[in-house]
């Protein structure tokens, strides 16, 4: 069997429900890893050791009473820290929040305990999760396991190098413009951003643009879509798949034969890539057509037009959280540009700029109306040097951070699903990672296209050195 860590969540799953393996067991290697390892890859901010514990024994007892038990009963997990947890410290990445205590819940937070995950604390994230790196005031930045010297991308950060590392099985992230897939793509993850309003952002969501989908990270398809049946429970009024229904079974049926449109150029993203980038978008295309799909070209419309719009709505969230004057001094400088730019925007300019964000989505849909998924890459370059981004210039490490990942802030607009799918490496070990974009509502095709490339092409048995 290897080590515990070298099983799948659902793997994990079903030893516990079996009596092979007991929850106890399982949480207390992985905290081990995590104390052994965090240091190293800057994946927590904050480890619940206890609570987890007296969870684990908990799930162990009902398991041996012989309960009903849920599916994920016992198996480790982890929280964001941009979302909620009650009684336990809640920072948003940001020294303005260091003794913040949540006395609630996220919704999704709720879900994951009910469908018997063990949260182990709260992974790194960018001071309130703006940059698509992360790197903060209060903890050790992200990195990739497959280079220390490099960042574990953003905003879920902490959340794709624990997942990554082998220090949890799968965690909870959430996307307001590339927030998952990002981190997926550089450090070899299924990570997924599921259709707008398929889990719940509530019950105290700061997103007055819509734009943040909450989202599971995984080594494997199968993990990754039995964490998002875990989370899209119709909780706080979400909309959740038939009766009966699950993602999971949609990640273990042949996905028939697709149309597939793909594209790597805008009016903002000319489409010159990374050599290994290209390289890998040119064999995602070749591997796909060689499984009977059929790949055309896609032709996006014209974005560069929007992208002051779309500033305007992603400047105004950060601009409304309230904090006390003291705090402000002690923002990061990308934070304070951020504010201060949404601070100025007039409610009508605000409500002009989501008009004309909606009309881009729309546009967009429509292009690839014909197609049943679309191929985009995840990111532009590989994973990029720990430090490399400019916040003493906020200006300049916004157009960095465009320019590391042009397209995937395009489907918060539209609300489509999207899934990074770590299909490729580059000749010196990095992930490279792929987007398949589905139609709105259509988890299912791309869940199929995506085992499907996984049975082909597996990677889950990739290990980085720290594993």
């Amino acid at each position: 069997m290897g080590q515990l860590h070298d099983l799948t969540a659902l793997e994990q799953a079903a030893a516990v429900r079996s009596r092979t393996i007991s929850p106890v067991e399982l949480v207390e290697h992985c905290l081990e890893r995590v104390d052994r390892l965090n240091d190293d890859l800057g994946a927590f901010l904050t480890v619940t050791a206890e609570s987890a514990r007296r969870e684990a024994r908990q799930a162990e007892a009902r398991v041996m009473a012989g309960e009903a038990i849920p599916p994920l009963h016992g198996v480790p997990i982890a929280i964001k820290d941009l979302n909620n947890t009650k009684g336990v410290r809640t920072t948003f990445g940001s020294v303005a929040g260091l003794e913040l205590v949540p006395d609630f819940d996220d919704d999704v937070v709720v879900s994951l305990r009910a469908a018997g995950t063990i949260s182990l604390g709260k992974t790194n994230v960018p001071e309130f999760g703006l940059p698509n790196y992360t790197e903060s005031a209060i903890g050790p930045p992200a990195r990739t396991p497959w280079d220390l010297s490099r960042s574990a991308g953003g905003s879920s950060g902490g959340a794709a190098a624990a997942v990554a590392g082998g220090l949890i099985p799968f965690a909870h992230g959430n996307d307001g413009g590339g927030s998952v897939r990002i981190p997926a793509a550089v450090c070899g993850l299924v990570g997924i951003k599921p259709s707008r309003g398929r889990i719940s952002n509530g019950p105290a969501s700061l997103d007055p643009g819509n734009l943040v989908h909450q989202g599971p990270l995984a080594r494997t398809v199968r993990d990754a879509a039995a964490l998002l049946d875990a989370m899209a429970d119709g909780t706080g009024g979400a909309v959740a798949l038939p009766p009966g229904r699950t993602f999971l079974e949609f990640a273990e049926r042949e996905p028939g034969t697709l149309r597939i449109g793909r594209y790597c150029a805008t009016d903002t993203a000319d489409g010159t890539l990374d050599p290994s980038v290209r390289a890998a978008y040119e064999a995602t295309t070749e591997l796909l057509v060689s499984l009977g799909h059929q790949v055309e070209e896609l032709v996006p419309p014209p974005i560069a037009a929007s992208l002051d719009d779309f500033m305007t709505m992603w400047s105004a969230a950060p601009a409304a959280v309230q904090l006390p004057p003291e705090a402000e001094a002690v923002l990061r400088p990308f934070t304070q540009w951020l504010r201060a730019r949404g601070a100025e925007i007039p409610a009508t300019a605000y409500l002009r700029a989501a008009d004309s964000v909606r009309a881009l989505g729309r546009r967009l849909m429509l292009a690839g109306e014909a197609f049943d998924a679309v191929l985009v890459p995840t990111v532009a370059l590989p994973p990029r040097p720990v430090g490399a981004a400019r916040d003493d210039d906020p200006e300049a490490d916004f157009a960095g951070q465009a320019d590391f990942a042009p397209w995937t802030a395009l489907y918060n607009v539209t609300g489509q699903p999207v899934l990074n799918v770590p299909v490729s490496w580059s000749e010196t070990g990095l992930p490279i990672g792929m987007s398949l974009v589905g139609k709105l509502w259509d988890e299912a095709s791309i869940l199929s296209l995506a085992a499907q490339l996984e049975t082909v092409r597996p990677w889950a048995d990739r290990k980085p050195a720290c594993w």
